[in-house]
């Protein structure tokens, strides 16, 4: 797979590119034109380059899956993506106006500024959650301000779209986010609840009105957890001007339980645009923190963030079951994949409401510092990636019902476990590796995963594959027909 270069005057597409105006860690952002689409335009195309966080890649896939499914003026138009397997890229409407991290050159800012730009945020979140959305990375950089006023939220790749898999949730035990902003639940690896942006938001009212971050601006995940059971200093304590009132919004919103924050943050925008109608409440006259002993015995005797129950594999309260089709992409092992993916077929029918999570396990040495790259320069987890949408095409399923995820790990079958743990998966097929020496002296990533999933597992082996044609250090197959342990 050949890729232009990207530079300006590319072609691609049909769009052409001009200035490049961002070049980040993750995704480069150019400036487009097309002759179909009137009006300024960028395009985002995620960096494939050695050492790129696998996490950017994914998140790529997300903004590629979420943002054709939005509209209206608080996020910007969507107007074209490259294929994934050939060139990715979005193309979206170029939104004239400037971000909010102007404003940081600035603070703090009088409350009366604050109270505005907080309810134009609220308001454009209250729409961005209505299509089923929780943004999950709301932070000044990521507000524009189009020159009719309105808030527009942008950058969609830590989002979490309530009617798509979550791959972010579902690949990374880690949470993900910009470590000022973050809510509690999502540090501790919630992600589906849309009042995290109320959380984000609060801190940044707090931060525009006091300049000071509530929480600082840790590097840790210890650090992290610190603001479950640390509180702030209350707002009217570092800028004497602010009015209870505003107090009461901001520190309801830095709640550590999403349920003490506001039921949505349409409620959020009523209390900022009418304050004569917020009820005041202790949080209003506070003017400092909570005591030592009281923040001690919070953080020892079991006042603590608690995620929802997992859900039995069994039961997922009435939706489809999920299941995670491990697949071995190496040439010598294609017989086991065509039987995997016949397999399936067949079972696909009789569920018709199942998501089908389609895992490779990019084997990582234990010691070894692993390249990113192939002998083509390719990006090895994007390259997998292709390849297990390619296997999925024979399965002629609709998007929403299929995901992909590569796992780097050193561990293949500790991988596929934690993944099905995680992700509460009811049942793995995967395939068998033929009888080898290592296999005898090491024991199969299928037995593991069979003796040790929590669900029930199908295993199948395919007759065309012979113990030579198969390497000891891929995932499994001599038999077609599959068997499986309950």
């Amino acid at each position: 797979m050949t890729r232009l270069p990207l530079e300006t005057g590319t072609l691609l597409d049909g769009f052409l590119l001009g200035t490049q105006l961002h070049r980040g860690g993750m995704a480069t952002i150019w400036e487009v034109s097309h002759p179909d689409h009137p009006g300024p335009l960028l395009m985002k195309v995620p960096v494939l380059s050695e050492g790129v966080d696998p996490a950017a890649i994914v998140g790529f896939e997300m903004e590629q899956m979420i943002l054709p499914r939005l509209g209206g003026p608080h996020v910007p138009r969507f107007v074209a993506q490259g294929d994934f397997s050939l060139q990715p890229y979005l193309v979206m409407e170029r939104i004239p106006g400037p971000s909010l991290l102007t404003k940081l050159q600035n603070l703090p800012l009088p409350w009366e500024e604050v109270v505005k730009i907080g309810s134009t945020i609220a308001m454009a979140l209250d729409d961005l959650h209505r299509q089923h959305v929780v943004h999950l990375d709301v932070k000044p950089s990521n507000l524009l301000v189009r020159p009719t006023g309105e808030i527009v939220l942008v950058d969609f790749g830590l989002s979490h779209h309530m009617q798509l898999p979550d791959l972010m949730g579902e690949e990374f035990r880690l949470p993900y986010g910009t470590a000022p902003y973050m809510a509690p639940e999502q540090v501790m690896g919630l992600r589906r609840d849309p009042r995290s942006d109320q959380f984000a938001l609060g801190v940044l009212l707090y931060f525009f009105l006091t300049g000071t971050r509530p929480f600082g601006d840790p590097q840790r995940l210890s650090g992290l957890k610190r603001r479950i059971w640390r509180d702030p200093v209350p707002p009217r304590r570092l800028q004497a001007d602010c009015p209870p009132w505003l107090q009461e919004i901001i520190l309801r919103c830095l709640e550590v339980h999403p349920a003490w924050r506001y039921p949505t943050a349409g409620h959020l925008a009523m209390a900022l645009t009418h304050p004569a109608e917020v009820k005041l409440t202790a949080r209003s006259e506070r003017m400092k923190r909570d005591a030592f002993t009281t923040v001690m015995r919070r953080r020892f005797s079991g006042l603590q963030l608690t995620l929802p129950a997992a859900k039995p594999p069994s039961g997922h309260d009435g939706d489809a079951p999920i299941l995670a089709v491990a697949v071995d992409l190496s040439k010598a092992a294609a017989p086991v994949a065509e039987a995997l993916r016949t397999l399936l077929a067949r079972m696909i029918p009789a569920l018709p409401g199942a998501r089908i999570a389609c895992l490779n396990v990019l084997k990582q040495g234990r010691i070894t510092l692993d390249t990113t790259l192939d002998d083509q320069g390719r990006n090895i987890h994007h390259q997998r990636l292709v390849e297990l949408r390619n296997w999925a095409e024979g399965l002629h399923l609709e998007e929403g019902r299929l995901s992909f995820h590569v796992l780097a790990s050193p561990d293949p079958a500790g991988a596929i476990l934690q993944f099905v743990g995680a992700n509460h998966v009811d049942h793995v097929v995967m395939g068998a590796r033929a009888s080898s020496w290592r296999r005898t002296l090491l024991g199969s990533v299928s037995s593991q995963v069979a003796s040790q999933a929590p669900c029930t597992v199908t295993i199948v082996r395919s007759r065309r594959l012979r113990k030579h044609e198969y390497h000891p250090t891929d995932v499994e197959g001599d038999s077609d027909t599959p068997w499986t342990v309950g």
